[in-house]
């Protein structure tokens, strides 16, 4: 089960988990899916993976690195390791695609690429299933969603924006200076894009990524997180043996050197970085762009807020934030993981966070139940388990969690953990933890529960939930946020951008906003005779 709360008897809970109960159906449809370890992997050659570069499967000058599952702490294989030289080959290949192709100009290519990569990624969907449960840790029943197959449809958007979109716009004749003259507005590619991913939704980021700035007329470099290099390097097989790519329009480079990522910010060859990932690491980004001036899309850190006013039903909201800040161990920028609830009913809140917290414990990602799976580290769960001891010493106790969980000697799991008892100044409440902890602070009313929720170096997301629509609408417009779902409506759609204020990074990512940030403007002005 889900998990022993009732949740369909509480009132205003059906709205906002009818998309997890359908994946909880459909994904009960797999367990007659064969391990892929078990059965005919054909993205992957015995077990290891190759770089992708200039349009061809390479080795890695730096040999080869581990990937190990999350779940068990077992390597799963191994990938190609990059190494400086490499991902100097590919930003070379990426230039030359793009100075001396019409790569940029060929909207009909570019579309009909884009929908040849869908349709390839779509013909060998299960193995991509079964490759992201095991090397991401994902729960399988994400994998129906914003895991895998939400990500691979959005690759249509991504074609179809660029197939309608009006490349060149008549302004009109007027005369400036008294000249008479005719002014186009023209979009074009802005050059050579290097996309730095992280490990957490690696097919979701990767693609969001790739869909737009290839549609837009961009050439490409990858460097995927050293965590995830499998779920980035099977997509040069499917573009090899599915597409009509040319050479060097897309380039994947694994590595297990995060230094080697960091060319793409220096290297005067790419003309944009789209960067995913922690706030620190975007500020380094950011520097190392700035010798070259060029373009830089950030989408960083969160630490969002769940805001439940006096007139919500209590119990449902508190339990769905628990359930979100659980969902896959927690590793999300966007999670809500600070829920802000009525001082009067701290305690009770407190109390309903923790009973579905609690029934969420850390399992198995393959089976279809499991909503919690491991953290993605060794590393990631002792920074998470070092936030845990943080509360304590700040004043915060545990309401349920805390901790390893009982009986997992393998994996990388952490308990599922509602903190109470700490104020919003808090560093527990305050920076970005990355795994299944809930903090919970008291409001005194509309006005303080938005000071709190933006009382923070992050602007991602947030949520607010009251009896009152009009209301709720109001409060979640005060937010200083980029996205807000309210009373359980939801956001994430291929045709909405998603982006942040403040630390959370600059640009938006996804819907036509996101296909934009790919873009230069460009004015032609013609004397009319």
């Amino acid at each position: 089960m889900l998990s022993t709360i009732n949740y369909w008897e509480r009132p205003g809970y059906g709205l906002a988990m009818v998309g997890f109960a359908w994946l909880w159906f459909v994904s009960m449809e797999w367990t007659s899916v064969q391990n892929w370890r078990q059965g005919e992997m054909t993205l992957l050659a015995d077990g290891d993976s190759e770089l992708f570069i200039d349009g061809k499967l390479v080795p890695g000058s730096a040999g080869r690195f581990p990937t190990v599952n999350p779940a068990t702490e077992e390597v799963l294989g191994t990938a190609a390791d990059a190494d400086a030289d490499d991902m100097g080959n590919a930003i070379e290949a990426a230039r030359r695609a793009f100075d001396d192709t019409d790569w940029s100009r060929d909207v009909g290519l570019r579309v009909q690429c884009l929908r040849q990569l869908c349709e390839g990624m779509k013909a060998h969907i299960e193995e991509l299933r079964e490759l992201t449960i095991a090397e991401v840790g994902a729960p399988r029943m994400l994998t129906a969603g914003a895991q895998l197959e939400g990500p691979v449809d959005d690759l249509r958007f991504a074609a179809d924006t660029a197939e309608s979109f009006d490349w060149n716009a008549d302004l009109g004749v007027a005369s400036p200076m008294g000249i008479k003259t005719r002014r186009t507005l023209a979009r074009e590619a802005v050059g050579v894009v290097g996309a730095v991913t992280p490990w957490n939704f690696p097919h979701q980021i990767n693609l969001a990524k790739v869909g737009p700035a290839l549609a837009a007329g961009n050439t490409l470099i990858l460097k995927p997180a050293p965590d995830t290099p499998w779920c980035a390097a099977v997509l040069g097989r499917i573009i090899a043996e599915h597409t009509d790519f040319p050479p060097g329009v897309v380039n994947i480079v694994t590595s297990s050197d995060h230094r080697i990522g960091a060319q793409l910010s220096t290297d005067p060859r790419v003309d944009m970085v789209s960067f995913t990932g922690s706030t620190t690491t975007g500020r380094t980004v950011m520097t190392d762009a700035a010798a070259t001036v060029k373009k830089v899309f950030l989408e960083l850190g969160g630490k969002s807020a769940f805001i439940v006013l006096d007139d919500a039903d209590l119990g449902a909201a508190c339990s769905i934030a628990a359930f979100t800040a659980a969902m896959h161990a927690g590793q999300g920028c966007a999670i809500t993981t600070r829920l802000v609830v009525p001082r009067a009913r701290y305690d009770d809140a407190v109390q309903a966070a923790a009973a579905t917290m609690g029934s969420l414990r850390p399992g198995d990602p393959t089976k279809p139940g499991t909503i919690c799976g491991p953290v993605i580290s060794a590393r990631q769960r002792d920074r998470v388990q070092s936030y845990l001891d943080l509360a304590v010493t700040e004043g915060g106790s545990f309401a349920c969690g805390g901790g390893r969980p009982e009986g997992r000697d393998r994996g990388f799991f952490i308990e599922p953990t509602v903190v109470a008892g700490l104020t919003n100044e808090a560093r527990v409440a305050r920076e970005e933890i990355f795994g299944p902890v809930l903090v919970v602070i008291a409001h005194d009313g509309d006005n303080d529960a938005v000071r709190i929720a933006n009382d923070s170096p992050y602007g991602l997301s947030g949520t607010v939930f009251s009896g009152d629509d009009e209301r709720a609408v109001r409060v979640a417009s005060r937010l200083r946020v980029g996205t807000v779902n309210v009373n359980g409506g939801v956001w994430y759609s291929a045709d909405v951008p998603f982006g942040g204020y403040k630390q959370s990074g600059n640009g938006r990512e996804m819907g036509v906003a996101g296909f934009e940030e790919y873009l230069e403007t460009k004015v032609i002005a013609t004397a009319v005779k």
